[in-house]
């Protein structure tokens, strides 16, 4: 059994969810995109609350904020993100920074527990200005022309611009110094239903899956929609619902046992009732855990745009614009978040893979890490009715700082 010295405050940990939650309020959700003043708002409150537990807090040029201990022993890093979505939940990144944060105040406390919890809150999970753009400049993926490249999804700010208003231009980023932490714990709300539906609390994370996006461009002939015959028209619109639905057909033939695919945007050139589609263009998502399933598909997908090219009338070109290779989870650390729930959670957890991307897998590339997940009610993320109960909440916050015990007497 854990000793009690090292169980997690769960009236405590509820009352940060619920401090940050009203940062940005939205509905039952937050709204609170990065380098918005709610963001900087909850910036803020992580950075005074760090020194609760033994941390110095410090914000780096990109906007993480790093809680550091200067105890002696093996440290561990462990984290998540502030920012959220646009109108979205209050549970997605702040989850796993007050976890973070209630495990350091518990086992760096602790005279006798030999090590630290380290706690991290990366900037811009979210994607934002750019995907993970926080964890990928800490493990040294960011340049400064990435930087200076980015911007605002929504309102077309630069990058440079939002940071020189955070009061962070020119300030330098951290990166990971070699050696000093064992590895890197995150929790996260499941955003999916295989927890609530199984009855169980914790998800045990094998790996994350990788992300892969496409751009997909229909070229075709613009016309009047009145005066231009069916036979004779070139619709880049129907070339493109056409090549939707082909995918649909297809893809199951040649996807994993846990492959999906989305297309999330589609735009018409000129976009008018009365005119013929000369342009049209896809956004389109795949996401696995097996590389070599996202290239047999890719591989599909270039065959489909060949034999729509022989056939026309309109030109498809495909194009990769983003890869996210998945990573694994390192078996020690599942080891230790499946002992903590035997511990205090009577072992209601099960392994299983992450189908949404997380700064785990940007950790992974340098260094152990691992995650754990709690139930989300009726698999909701990414929306403003987002929620978890109290209990779980609760009951995955103890087992969080029981994992982050075992993974430094380990």
């Amino acid at each position: 059994m854990p000793d009690t010295r090292s169980r997690a405050n769960g009236e405590r940990v509820l009352a940060d969810l619920n401090a940050l939650r009203a940062i940005g309020a939205y509905k039952t959700g937050v709204h609170k995109p990065t380098f918005s003043e709610p963001h900087k708002q909850s910036l803020d409150w992580l950075m005074q609350k760090l020194p609760e537990a033994k941390l110095s807090a410090a914000i780096d040029g990109i906007g993480n904020v790093f809680g550091t201990s200067a105890k002696s022993g093996p440290k561990l890093l462990a984290g998540s993100h502030l920012e959220s979505q646009n109108y979205a939940g209050w549970l997605d990144g702040p989850l796993g920074v007050v976890y973070a944060l209630e495990a350091a105040r518990v086992l760096n406390a602790d005279p006798s527990f030999k090590g630290a919890v380290e706690v991290a809150a990366w900037c811009d999970e979210e994607g934002h200005f750019g995907h993970f753009l926080g964890s990928r400049s800490y493990v040294g993926q960011v340049t400064e022309a990435d930087i200076e490249a980015a911007r605002d999804r929504t309102g077309g700010r630069t990058m440079r611009d939002a940071l020189a208003d955070m009061g962070l231009a020119g300030r330098p980023r951290v990166s990971a110094e070699p050696g000093r932490h064992v590895g890197y714990l995150e929790a996260h709300i499941e955003q999916g239903d295989t927890l609530e539906s199984g009855r169980l609390a914790i998800g045990v994370v094998t790996s994350i899956v990788g992300i892969w996006q496409y751009r997909i461009d229909f070229v075709g002939e613009q016309n009047h929609a009145g005066t231009t015959r069916m036979a004779a028209r070139k619709d880049a619109g129907l070339a493109l619902a056409k090549f939707c639905v082909a995918i649909d057909e297809r893809f199951p033939a040649a996807c994993g046992p846990r492959t999906v695919w989305t297309t999330g945007r589609i735009a018409l050139d000129p976009g008018a009732p009365s005119i013929i589609p000369g342009g049209a263009e896809m956004l389109f998502q795949i996401r696995d855990d097996d590389p070599a399933v996202i290239a047999r598909l890719e591989d599909l997908l270039h065959t489909m745009a060949d034999e729509a090219n022989a056939k026309g009338p309109c030109i498809v070109r495909v194009e990769r614009i983003r890869t996210g290779a998945p990573a694994m989870m390192d078996s020690r650390f599942q080891d230790a978040i499946e002992a903590a729930s035997k511990a205090v959670a009577d072992g209601r957890s099960v392994r299983m893979p992450s189908g949404a991307g997380h700064d785990a897998q940007m950790l992974a590339t340098i260094m152990p890490a691992g995650m754990l997940f709690v139930p989300s009610i009726g698999g909701i993320s990414h929306h403003w009715t987002e929620n978890t109960a109290d209990a779980d909440i609760v009951t995955g916050a103890e087992v969080f700082v029981e994992a982050c015990r075992r993974i430094l007497s380990g």
